[in-house]
């Protein structure tokens, strides 16, 4: 070794830094890579890029720049982008508030209504394919996404069904590619020369940043050596050829959080869920929200000075309720609102009936996968899950984001909680989990969505109503409905709600197989198409079956098919009441606690089938 010890030591030795310097602030990689006009591609696993989001939103307020912004979902952040009048047109798969209730934004509804941005509706695995056809340097993908929608119609230019250059396959359809000027990714820790660390679940990265033209402009919690990447290389996402800046940016992803399941020495937080609630309520008017970005954005010059708004002891809280058990320690404190009485109200009513037909379809068709969309669809797939599990069905919940195989922990309602990836037994993307898990040749799916509107052919609309007045967008439930075995919708029954057709397909209702509402239950039976009244619950405000049914007459929107053999639901039991409430103790989708006396006394099976049959 003598002999070779100059060699060796010369040509051989790795150093602990390597690469170009790309390290800058933020304020200068805005400056010199952000320009008018620019395709704005916003990275996001499970997280945003909030920080660096913030800054363009300092540097272009005023001067139109006429942004295209491409997405997988507006929502906190990005709602300001819009709101301030940065963005000409937005690519994406949602637009509204996600936590604690998916419903629509006021900010993005004004802004729609006054005709000051373009939004361009895609699914989450469609709009992930463009863009991974747009990094594969390919100029379309094939995709079993979208057809059949309002989707497909209005993307035209961008959405194809052609022939199959393979005899067997018949029709395919193809999305065209999309290539952004510039993207934009907080990931955990980055060298110098870019080479990133992201931990999952990883949602629709690295597409979008392997395809911009511009590359990527990279905020990192941590800046570290090269021999750190070299030691977590296998959570290198996006190596340094493709960056073009490196930011050091704490914080960066609030009041979204950062897991650190695979690094542990990184110190994560939780998303800032009080954060989030006021900046939702800000949006509710212009003048208050144009306040809270003063307040948030323009008034904080710098990351440093939004952290110290923020203040020592909030960011220490969210790093401490970020430890896998701290849910323990919140359910102690919310223990006594949790209720244990068997009286229950119509949501929970739906609520667990949709968990038990869940738990039927599994059993009856040995589904692998359920996935849910979010609110009470969500509740039925956990409580459902549970079921199952106590009689030994080994079923894998799956999030379109990236999880699978999680234990839904108590506490914390939403869909994407953070409290739920340390049970996850795989942690990947939405191509895994939408493509193939749900989507792909050997899936045995089931999906639990939930919907804005439904008509009686299981068509879904959770896009727009007439009159200009937009709701969420798809997000991933195209996907799931559009490929997975079987779906079963869960929605609030109102005649506005349930209509004769819905006004825009969001998605097509072909695997759509049964509806629960708050008031009963519909299905396709045989070969019918269309939805049949199956069983009515028991419910407040109602002497007989027939005044029951007259109800669900009066607040379905199409003319009610009965089966001859309906019956009442039987009502839920004090443990499946007691574990819904465990997963959403704060009442966000079970709404009010049940009034005692509203409650409804079941009647005859023999009187209620003589009372249907009118």
């Amino acid at each position: 070794m003598e002999k070779f010890r100059t060699l060796l030591e010369s040509t051989f030795k790795l150093r602990d830094i390597e690469g170009q310097d790309k390290v800058t602030d933020i304020r200068k990689a805005v400056r010199s890579h952000v320009k008018p006009g620019t395709k704005l591609h916003i990275a996001s696993s499970y997280y945003y890029p909030n920080a660096i989001i913030n800054e363009i939103v300092r540097q272009f307020i005023g001067k139109n720049p006429n942004f295209v912004l491409i997405t997988k979902g507006i929502n906190l952040n990005t709602i300001n982008l819009i709101a301030t009048g940065l963005v000409e047109r937005v690519i994406t798969t949602f637009h509204g508030n996600v936590y604690p209730v998916p419903r629509p934004n006021p900010a993005i509804q004004r802004a729609y209504k006054k005709d000051r941005v373009k939004i361009e509706e895609w699914s989450l695995y469609s709009f992930t394919q463009r863009l991974m056809a747009g990094a594969l340097g390919l100029g379309f993908m094939p995709t079993n996404s979208i057809v059949g929608s309002s989707m497909a119609e209005e993307n035209q230019a961008s959405f194809k069904l052609i022939d199959s250059p393979f005899e067997d396959k018949g029709k395919t359809a193809v999305v065209k590619s999309i290539i952004p000027d510039i993207s934009i990714l907080h990931g955990w820790a980055s060298d110098p020369a870019g080479n990133t660390i992201i931990l999952p679940p990883y949602g629709t990265l690295p597409w979008g940043c392997m395809g911009s033209r511009g590359g990527v402009l990279v905020t990192a919690e941590r800046l570290v050596s090269t021999d750190f990447i070299r030691e977590y290389s296998h959570f290198v996402l996006l190596p340094a050829h493709f960056v073009k800046s490196v930011s050091l940016v704490p914080f960066g992803a609030h009041p979204h959080g950062m897991s650190n399941l695979g690094i542990e020495e990184f110190e994560n937080y939780e998303q800032d869920y009080e954060f989030i609630e006021d900046f939702q309520k800000s949006t509710q008017e212009y003048e208050t929200h144009e306040e809270w970005i003063k307040q948030w954005i323009l008034n904080c010059e710098t990351q440093e000075d939004y952290l110290q708004k923020l203040g020592h002891q909030r960011l220490l809280f969210l790093k401490g309720k970020a430890h896998r058990d701290a849910w323990i320690h919140e359910l102690r404190s919310l223990e006594n609102e949790v209720s244990s009485e068997i009286t229950y109200n119509p949501i929970e009513m739906m609520t667990v009936m949709a968990s038990r037909k869940i738990k039927e379809r599994v059993i009856h068709k040995g589904y692998d996968v359920i996935l849910s969309g979010a609110g009470t669809a969500n509740l039925a797939a956990w409580l459902g899950y549970y079921q199952l599990k106590e009689e030994g069905y080994h079923v894998s919940l799956a999030a379109e984001m990236g999880f699978l195989g999680y234990a839904p922990r108590p506490v914390d309602p939403f869909i994407f909680s953070f409290k739920n990836l340390p049970s996850c037994k795989m942690l990947t993307d939405v191509v895994n989990v939408l493509g193939i898990f749900i989507g792909g040749n050997n899936n045995k799916a089931i999906g639990s969505l939930g919907a804005g509107q439904i008509d009686k052919y299981g068509n879904i609309n959770s896009t727009k109503l007439p009159h200009s007045l937009y709701l969420t967008g798809s997000g991933g439930s195209n996907d799931v409905a559009s490929t997975a075995q079987e779906i079963l919708v869960v929605i609030e029954q109102s005649s506005d709600r349930l209509v004769e057709k819905v006004p825009y397909i969001t998605c097509p209702g072909h695997r759509v197989k049964t509806l629960i509402t708050t008031l009963g239950v519909f299905e396709k039976l045989g070969d019918d198409q269309e939805f049949t009244l199956t069983q009515y619950f028991p419910h407040g405000g109602v002497s007989s079956a027939q005044e029951a049914i007259e109800k669900l007459r009066d607040k379905c929107g199409w003319h009610l098919k009965i089966t001859k053999n309906i019956d009442e639901v039987t009502p839920p039991t004090r443990k499946e009441l007691e574990i819904l409430r465990l997963f959403d103790p704060k009442r966000y989708f079970l709404g009010p606690h049940p009034d005692p006396a509203s409650q409804y006394t079941p009647h005859s099976t023999d009187s209620q089938k003589t009372d249907a049959q009118r």
